[in-house]
């Protein structure tokens, strides 16, 4: 019986793909340099900002191997990504709810999850604060927990963020269901020793998710209410 869940944020309850695409494009354009589709954007977010600046510098993707996305990284100018994040970190404080929106059906099915006794948590590669900021204004009290990730932290898949929240809900992990639309989110419930329900309405694909190792693939608020409540 699913008694707990842990959510990512970004692509999972939140469509923020507007918003991160704004933030990218606006320093990009600043610099002169190349911007990109807000689509191709879904295959650059997902490992935190961090990882987000360099993909977007130096042209890399979700689909690119680390070695070549570090080879790549390697041949920047020195101080180029740290003074892009920064950039960055500041255009999206200042327009992080310009779009963004809960995905259809999400918020009704939080409700019902609360009134069923199912306690809740989000984990997110997005800095604590946003984090934090976001989950409150769109979605109130509901979550018992919610990690971002913390400066000096490991971002997912490493487990740190979700086993803190996994603490946080005092529950035993064989009845919490980590929900995700990414890879990068069913190697972390692996990882953390979890259950992991893929969502197709996110930024990543059905088959990403599939060979990711995802136990559950669901397609609306409303499939997932039922199959954690079954």
């Amino acid at each position: 019986m699913i008694k707990g869940v842990i959510f990512d944020l970004d692509g999972t309850l939140l469509n923020t793909l507007g918003d991160l695409a704004a933030a990218g494009n606006a320093v990009l354009a600043a610099r002169g340099m190349r911007t990109y589709p807000q689509e191709a954007y879904k295959l650059m977010v997902g490992n935190g900002i961090p990882r987000l600046i360099r993909r977007m510098l130096t042209g890399t993707n979700a689909l690119c191997a680390e070695e070549a996305e570090k080879g790549s990284a390697s041949k920047l100018p020195q101080g180029l990504e740290p003074a892009v994040l920064q950039e960055f970190m500041d255009y999206y404080e200042a327009h992080k709810e310009d779009t963004t929106a809960p995905y259809p059906g999400i918020v009704e099915m939080l409700e019902r999850l609360t009134a069923a006794g199912v306690k809740l948590a989000v984990v997110s590669n997005k800095a604590d604060q946003p984090a934090r900021e976001l989950t409150r204004r769109y979605f109130g009290p509901v979550f018992a927990s919610v990690v971002g990730l913390k400066e000096g932290g490991r971002a997912k898949p490493d487990p740190a963020s979700t086993l803190e929240a996994v603490r946080q809900l005092s529950l035993p992990k064989d009845e919490i269901l980590y929900v995700g639309d990414s890879d990068v989110d069913m190697l972390t419930a692996h990882n953390a020793g979890l259950r992991s329900c893929g969502v197709l309405w996110g930024f990543r694909s059905a088959d990403e998710l599939k060979r990711a190792g995802a136990c559950d693939l669901v397609s609306s608020a409303a499939e997932l209410e039922r199959l954690i409540l079954k």
